[in-house]
């Protein structure tokens, strides 16, 4: 028996990068996985390499910044599985104009709506389950930028994922006793989409010495994995060659000089 084997595990923002690498290892370590995000045909990507390894997974197209959304798609996943045992917040998004200089302010909304809104929402709707229980597990996926303040990300971005980082403390903080445990993860850069929407995306060699999205699904089936007594409350992760300290050919460290 797989050691997820009987669990329902939820995967937000499946359809690429780290949701995906989340989704797969869960499945692999036996866990019935759902996978949701708001592009149907990614989604089915990820649908089919869960189940060409023997996986179970079902998927559901959804905008987690759409509350309503949210917890209709909670409900019918609850309603046909029965539970959820395990949540991975992977959702998330940012801007190239990040920067106060030049962000508006509906980008800071939309930042907000998906990064911090919808972890929330998917949390809210599979707690009281939890609860019930006695026994659940939140992942919430932040950054290097949620644990130490960095120009490179931008206010909104930062905000959230700090904000993520405090949400998942206070969820422990709440509901330990009642056998829940949260986990923050701050990884460092890693090659996934979302660095298309950098001012200056890095090029394919300096995207290979990142992390990759499988490297972070294993740190998250690991924590998956750890006996139900054990709360690995965050977890650093960053590659060798760290950027964010040692700075690359397409990033800034700092802001440029007036």
């Amino acid at each position: 028996m797989r050691p997820l084997t009987g669990k329902v595990a939820w995967i937000t923002g499946a359809g690429s990068g780290i949701g995906q690498a989340c989704a797969v290892e869960l499945g692999l370590a036996g866990a019935h996985v759902v996978v949701t995000g708001r592009r149907a045909e990614m989604l089915e990507e990820t649908r089919a390499k869960i189940a060409a390894a023997g996986g179970a997974v079902e998927k559901l197209a959804l905008d987690v910044a759409d509350r309503r959304q949210v917890e209709h798609g909670a409900h019918a996943m609850l309603e046909r599985l029965g539970r959820c045992d395990i949540l991975v917040n992977s959702a998330g998004i940012n801007v190239a104009k990040r920067f106060y200089r030049e962000l508006a302010a509906e980008d800071w909304d939309r930042v907000i709506a998906i990064n911090l809104n919808g972890a929330l929402y998917c949390m809210l709707a599979v707690l009281p389950g939890m609860r019930e229980r006695r026994d659940g597990l939140v992942v919430n996926i932040a950054s290097w930028l949620g644990r130490w303040p960095a120009y490179l990300g931008g206010a909104a971005y930062a905000a959230t994922k700090h904000a993520m980082a405090s949400m998942t403390h206070q969820l422990n903080i709440e509901e330990g006793v009642h056998g829940i445990r949260g986990c923050v993860v701050y990884p460092g850069e890693v090659a996934t989409p979302i660095l298309k929407n950098r001012p200056v995306p890095p090029s394919a060699e300096e995207q290979a010495r990142m992390l990759q999205a499988e490297d972070l699904g294993r740190a998250v089936r690991f924590v998956a994995e750890s006996p139900p007594h054990v709360c690995i409350n965050e977890l650093v992760i960053t590659p060798t060659w760290n950027r964010l300290l040692v700075g690359g050919e397409d990033i800034r460290l700092t802001p440029p000089r007036p």
